[in-house]
């Protein structure tokens, strides 16, 4: 473990290559099996209550019904999560040619809202705890597994590729003094010190 203001980060955050390969895992990240959707804090339920009605229409039918029925998100303060379709799917989830993805991303994305997605969303790999200090985890799925190779392949570093994600998260400034530790601590152990 590292600290950057007063953050724990696993030591494997600043080691693991990491791009999201959609055409070989086709979003499993939201569809995965387990009964409870990403976490979201407080403040994002109002988020997605206001972007609902734009991105209803990316919905499956299916979706706008479970909505209908139980709501969008599940839980209480402080352990909010999204609604899943029968212990799968994220509610938000459409398919485009086979892969899930995020309707408040495609919304964002044509620029229909200003809020992207949940920030656990945006983050994954990455997970944050948050105990007597907040910690930073790589979350490994093999679903994931497409994703090492190809930022092996590319030589794209797990921190590098959540940067907007991590930035969002933290600061702009954060993030900057967390990259230029993962490239040392990175370089150290390229170097075999």
């Amino acid at each position: 473990m590292f600290t950057i203001d007063e953050i724990l980060v696993e030591k494997k955050v600043a080691d693991v290559h990491f791009v999201c390969d959609l055409v070989q895992c086709k979003g499993a990240c939201c569809t995965l099996k387990g009964g409870r959707g990403a976490p979201i804090a407080d403040l994002e339920v109002d988020e997605i209550y206001g972007a609902l009605p734009i991105v209803k229409k990316y919905l499956l039918q299916e979706h706008r019904d479970w909505i209908k029925r139980h709501g969008v998100v599940d839980g209480f303060s402080g352990f909010y999560a999204t609604q899943c379709v029968d212990e799968g799917a994220c509610v938000f989830v459409h398919y485009e040619n086979g892969v899930a993805k995020c309707s408040f991303e495609t919304a964002f994305h044509k620029k229909e809202i200003q809020w992207r997605k949940p920030l656990s969303c945006h983050l994954f790999p990455l997970r944050i705890s948050h105990g007597m200090a907040k910690e930073m985890r790589f979350e490994f799925l093999p679903e994931c597994e497409p994703a090492l190779e190809k930022g092996s392949r590319e030589k794209v570093p797990l921190f590098k590729f959540l940067k907007e994600a991590l930035g969002r998260a933290f600061s702009k400034e954060w993030y900057e003094r967390f990259a230029s530790e993962c490239e040392e601590r990175s370089y150290i152990s390229e170097k075999g010190h």
